[in-house]
């Protein structure tokens, strides 16, 4: 089996998880790629012991069985980018913080590639959200795992959002900021601003204002089966747009409106791993000093 290995930030103090991993993916015979950003990570820690092929073209890509993000969450995001409607299934192999995404510890890369060459594993389909637009936005890259937000540019006063489900008014937001998210998103941004947790199966989105100027103003879920469109007023002429970590600056002519996308994110799930369980590591839930 080919499989891909991508990383965007390689610590020093982590080559030996690097080392250990390709040990494991030779071990069970795996053919190594790298991607381009992954082999300049590798390059400048002075590697001269790891042997792979770097992936030059969307064909290369396309014909790998896997995909393994290395680092946190933010470079699995990534690799979903590269990955796009090609549907490659995405292993996350965790070096920092624990991640929702990311759920695979270093120190459990002996047992995931097992599980991975023995066909051990679930996959999980998480949706992603679209962007449309008459303008072409994000370099044609018009879609993410978590979330799109629309928001004010820099300190100046809130902007007013009116939002629209499937053509019909929904509400105005006078705020900061409007979110959209996935169920996989709403342990991110969308958490933060007091959107409510949904679990990754479920078939919905959320709507969660970013600083409301109203406080009777709450977070919605609705179906995802909804077209959510928007028009931008404001004091400044520019706002700015983010999928997922990638943002841009708009002017508030563009129109702008978000769906779910016709393909989605294939997580790999391995064994002895729920989402429940990261919920209560992650947030500390049952964790109470008099207990």
């Amino acid at each position: 089996m080919k499989v891909a290995l991508h990383g965007l930030a390689l610590k020093a103090e982590l080559f030996s998880d690097v080392q250990s991993l390709f040990a494991e993916l030779i071990k069970h015979q795996f053919e190594i790629f790298a991607t381009e950003q992954f082999d300049r990570q590798l390059r400048m820690h002075g590697n001269k012991s790891l042997n792979y092929w770097v992936l030059e073209n969307r064909e290369d890509m396309a014909s790998m069985d896997f995909v393994i993000s290395i680092g946190g969450d933010g470079t699995l995001l990534d690799a979903v980018c590269l990955v796009g409607e090609l549907e490659i299934p995405i292993l996350g192999l965790n070096t920092g913080r624990l991640g929702f995404l990311a759920t695979v510890a270093t120190e459990k890369i002996s047992d995931s590639i097992a599980d991975l060459a023995n066909n051990n594993y679930q996959i999980e389909s998480r949706t992603l959200i679209s962007l449309q637009s008459h303008r072409k936005l994000f370099n044609g890259l018009n879609f993410g795992l978590n979330e799109f937000t629309i928001h004010k540019r820099d300190t100046s006063s809130m902007i007013t959002v009116h939002t629209y489900i499937d053509g019909k008014y929904l509400n105005s937001y006078w705020a900061d900021g409007l979110i959209v998210s996935t169920p996989t998103g709403s342990t991110g941004y969308s958490l933060s601003c007091g959107g409510p947790l949904i679990s990754p199966e479920a078939k919905n989105l959320v709507i969660t204002p970013v600083s409301p100027h109203n406080l009777n103003v709450r977070p919605i879920i609705v179906s995802d089966e909804s077209e959510i469109s928007f028009e931008i007023e404001g004091r400044t002429e520019k706002f700015l747009i983010s999928l997922d970590s990638r943002s841009t600056s708009i002017s508030s002519e563009v129109k702008l409106s978000v769906k779910k996308e016709n393909f989605s994110a294939k997580l790999v799930k391995l064994p002895h791993y729920h989402f429940f369980d990261t919920l209560r590591q992650k947030l500390n839930w049952g964790l109470d000093m008099r207990n």
